[in-house]
Parts: C-alpha cells; structure tokens; sequence
C-alpha cells in the first residue's frame, strides 16, 4: 500500500486512485498509456469520485490531527488539497455534474480530446485507440444519464449552450453526403497506415464513435432542448461565486471585481488610442486592427502557420534562456498543433504528460481561415506557449518529484495558470519584444480579458452598465450588450466575439481568472522587489520568477503570499 503518512504522499495517492476511477486523468497524466477504457459520466461515476475526495479529505484532517502542525512544504499541499477537493464536493453538491453543457471543455468534449493525448506511435498505440473508440457510446450513454437526471432534477443548461454544442458536434460527424467523413475516420486514417491489420477494427470504432456522436446531436435537439427552455443563461450570484471559486481558489467581492474591471478597460482604451493614433493618425484602435488585417503582416497557409508559430516558440526558449529564465530540458519541446474541427474559437494549451513522453502542445483553431495576420498571434503564442501556459506547466511537471504529482497537475485552478500566462504576455511587452503592430495585438490581448470581467460579471450578475460607458449606461448587461460591447472595442472577428460571450455564459467565473490572476501575479512581484528593497537588495527577477514557477498549484490568495516572501 502506497505510503500516506504526509499530505504530499496523500495526494499523490488521491491522484492514483482518481486515475483508476478515471481514465481521462490517467491519459492526461500519462500514468497507463494502455487504459483503453472511456470517462464515466452518469451520476453513479462522479458520486464514485466524490467519495474518494471525502476519503481522502477525512484522512487529511485525521493527519492533521495527528502531527500537530505541518511544515511549510507540506501545509502548502494540504491546503490546495483542502481548498480544490471541498469546492468540488460543494458542486457537486450543487449539481453541477448534472448540467455541464458548454461550448469549451466540456464532457462532450472531453471524450473527444482524449484520443489526442494518446500515444499514435505504434501498431500497440492503435489496438488501445480502437479499443477505446469502440467503447465511445458508452460515454455518451453515461452523460445522457447524468442530463437526464438534471433534467429530472429541474437543473438544466441553458439552451444557448445546448445549441451551441449540438452545432459543435454537428461538424465532427460531417455533412453526411457521400465521400464526407466523421473527424474519428479521418483520425484513424494515420492508424490504418501503421497497423493495417487493424483497418477493419479502427474503422468499425470510428463508425461507432460517429453515430455515438449523432445521436447526442438528436437527443440534445429533440429532448433536452425542449426542457431547458427558459433555463436563463445568467446563473446568478450563488452558483457565480462558486464558479469563480472553483477555477481561482479565491473567493471573489464581484462588487469591488467589476470596479476594478472598469478601471482597467478606460486605462486599456486610452492607451490603445494612444497607439493607433501612433500607428494610423486619426483612425481609432477597432479601425488599425482592421487595416492590420488587410496590410499588416501575415502567414498564409494552415501549414504555414503552424510551422510559424512552431519556430517562433522555438526561437523564445532559445533567447529566454539563461536570460530571463534557466529551461530544462525536456521542457525545450513544445509543439504547434491546429485544433481539431468543432472547437472553440479560442487558442488553448495541452500540458505534457508527467514522464514528457508527451510534449506540451499549443492549439489554434482555424475557423476556415487560411490567413493568419501576426499582429494578434504574437502575444497569443507568448500566452499558450513560452514564456506562458508552456514554461509554467512544464515546469510543473519538472518539479514534480519534489512537490507532488497533484500539486503540478490536478491541483492546478486558473487563476494562477491564466494569471500566469497574461503576466507573461506583459513581461515580454516590458522586456521589449513587441513592436508597435505586436503591440497593437498585445494590448488588444489585454483589453478582451478587461473586458472579460465587466462583462462576465455584469451578465451573471446582472449589474447596470456603468454612467460613463460609452454604450448603454445605466442599462442592465445582456448578452447582446456585452456582445456589441466587446465588439466595438476588439479587433477579433465577430464569430469568434459570439462564440466568447456563449463561452462566459457556460462557465460563470472562469473568464475573470485571468485579469485577477495577472493582478495577483503583478502584486506578488511587487511585493517581492518591496522587501528585497527594504533588506538593501535588488529582486532577481530570473531567480524570482524560477522559484514562483516551481511553487506548484495554489489558490490566488496563497499564491500572492508566497510570491511576496520569494
């Protein structure tokens, strides 16, 4: 039996334990790269889950009782242990499970997503994916069990969000005309190449894992929709603070949060004024983001611009290195992949798995573009990949036999990783990477996040807009308003504008993690220089950010703490 004597080995423990309930976290985590088995999703599958938390939430308080007091080391990991796993059982108390529809990492999605963090090297690779898409159904008959008991239960997602994803799925299956495939046979095509003794088997599972996929897009039409009809898409201030809590490990004054928020929207506006009028005299920042796109720079090509970033990720580890930060290893490969059909609009992040036998990989979603303007992937790729998302996680990852596992992987909450990766778009604006067309991109970046906690807050939350908005003041924030907001204050295409505000409204409290995070980040570098200052010593910033990036996961108002005394 695995040793629990300590809170990190509990942890670790916990983490084991979850992956053999859970297979997407042992594929995540790259623990059993030969479990072909599919994520539960019914009720019966989460409560399983919930009670190992309060397992091992009871055996935390038994230790705690027993040693007295923990060191700093391990009282760190019993906290983010404490925190992360009673939020959980809050919402799931709550029925969160029960009603988890949304447009971006979602269980819909989820059980797609798996099948990419899977080792595709081998003949032996194949035979697991096949087996595991053959079981694809079964995933989606476990979460239809979970939206039917939320729909017994009178907790129901939004129908914004139900149509959304059925819209979503509808393009992983196909037009269904003849010589159209599903995204699962185009994904086995690679595998029918390495194992071709396993063609018959691989296409049968993506043939089962496409109709899985279409009878979920006629179940959440023809039934669930006609339930969540009037469902509102705000969810109020209840279930909104314990979204934000959930993804920051913080609670939140959303009064004090929308000031705030305010505050630095008008900063942010005028100084891309500032730079517009820099840039094209007398046009405003929406107006130069929309000439950028026609004449600034650009790749053209999905190929192309995925080799672009690749080199341009490449070339920050190469320059950062030794300067601004010490990268190991086996955290110099990161890759540029193009996100899969039927994603969300935004660029995201996949971590490495805990051996790097999986590299940490960046993702951008085309939408049916072909070109690509720079000004807005330059800070995008600071932010996914190095010095961001990449080089924190990785890091995590790194330092995980000295923390543990779950302090580097699942005790991680947004907060600290968004606050992180927004902090590293603004370091290397202050180091000096940016020119004015970057910046343009960088500080249009900043601006949607801004935007984002106004916004996000204010529809939940159901604020007025403020006096001196420029749009609407006084008014109460709807989705159209926050749209048409966003909109004349951002240089992103419309489409992907819509499908942010469908994003905010699925997931209360996850889009104001990055701005607070950032701020918790700034404050704990300030504090940081502050007492250094006081001792007569100058803060080593190299020194300083290595060390907050080996801190593991913390909840924000730990994480400012421990930035301070670095």
């Amino acid at each position: 039996m695995t040793d629990r004597s300590t809170p990190r080995q509990l942890a670790d423990a916990y983490v084991h334990e979850l992956a053999a309930l859970d297979p997407s976290v042992a594929t995540g985590l790259g623990l059993n790269p030969a479990d072909d088995r599919m994520p539960d999703f019914s009720p019966a599958g989460h409560e399983a889950r919930n009670e190992l938390a309060r397992t091992v939430l009871q055996e935390l308080d038994e230790l705690e009782a027993a040693s007295g007091e923990f060191d700093a080391l391990e009282q760190r990991c019993a906290t983010l242990l404490r925190d992360r796993l009673g939020v959980q059982l809050e919402a799931a108390d709550a029925g969160e499970h029960l009603r988890p529809l949304r447009n971006i990492a979602s269980p819909i999605h989820g059980a797609r997503s798996i099948f990419l963090m899977m080792p595709a090297a081998t003949a032996e690779d194949w035979g697991v994916i096949a087996r595991r898409m053959a079981q694809f159904p079964q995933a989606y008959a476990s979460l239809t069990e979970a939206l039917e008991e939320g729909r017994r239960r009178g907790l129901l997602s939004a129908p914004l969000q139900v149509e959304t994803v059925a819209g979503q799925i509808g393009e992983w299956i196909g037009s269904g005309e003849a010589g159209a495939t599903s995204w699962f046979h185009d994904f086995v095509t690679r595998g029918a190449e390495i194992a071709p003794e396993l063609r018959e088997d691989l296409h049968a599972a993506a043939d089962a894992a496409a109709a899985a996929v279409a009878g979920m897009q006629t179940y959440l039409r023809e039934t669930y929709l006609p339930a969540a009809h009037g469902t509102p898409d705000a969810v109020g201030r209840e279930r909104y603070l314990l979204g934000a809590r959930r993804v920051m490990g913080s609670a939140i004054d959303p009064e004090e949060v929308y000031a705030w928020g305010w505050a630095e929207y008008q900063r942010l506006n005028a100084e891309m004024q500032q730079l517009a009028e820099k840039i094209r005299p007398g046009s405003t920042p929406v107006e130069v983001m929309r000439w950028l796109d026609e004449n600034g720079r650009s790749v053209e090509g999905e190929q192309e611009v995925q080799r672009w970033l690749q080199d341009m990720m490449d070339g920050a580890i190469e320059e950062l290195d030794g300067t601004h930060f010490d990268i190991a290893e086996p955290i110099k490969q990161v890759e540029a992949m193009i996100a899969p059909a039927g994603s969300a609009a935004a660029p995201y992040y996949t971590r490495p798995s805990v051996d790097f036998s999986r590299p940490g990989r960046t993702w951008l979603p085309t939408l049916g573009r072909t070109s690509f303007p720079v000004y807005d992937l330059v800070s995008t790729w600071y932010h996914e990949g190095v010095p961001g998302h990449h080089l924190q996680l990785a890091q995590w990852a790194y330092v995980a036999p000295q923390l543990s596992i779950y302090q580097t992987t699942l005790g991680s909450s947004s907060g600290a990783t968004e606050g992180w990766a927004l902090y590293a778009e603004r370091l290397m604006d202050e180091l000096g990477y940016l020119d004015d067309e970057e910046r343009m991109g960088y500080l249009d970046a900043q601006m949607m996040r801004a935007v984002r906690v106004v916004i996000d807050i204010g529809m939940h939350l159901q604020f007025e807009i403020p006096d001196d908005s420029p749009l609407a003041p006084g008014q109460q924030w709807t989705p159209q308003l926050a749209g048409d907001f966003f909109k004349a204050h951002s240089g992103r295409p419309h489409d992907f504008i819509d499908s942010e505000i469908v994003r905010y409204l699925g997931w209360p409290g996850q889009a104001i993690s990055y701005k607070l995070g950032e701020r918790s980040w700034l404050a704990g570098r300030e504090a940081a220089r502050q007492a250094h200052a006081a001792r007569g010593e100058e803060l080593d910033l190299k020194s300083w950010h290595m060390a907050a990036l080996s801190l593991g996961a913390l909840g924000l108002d730990d994480l400012e703490r421990e930035l301070a005394q670095l």
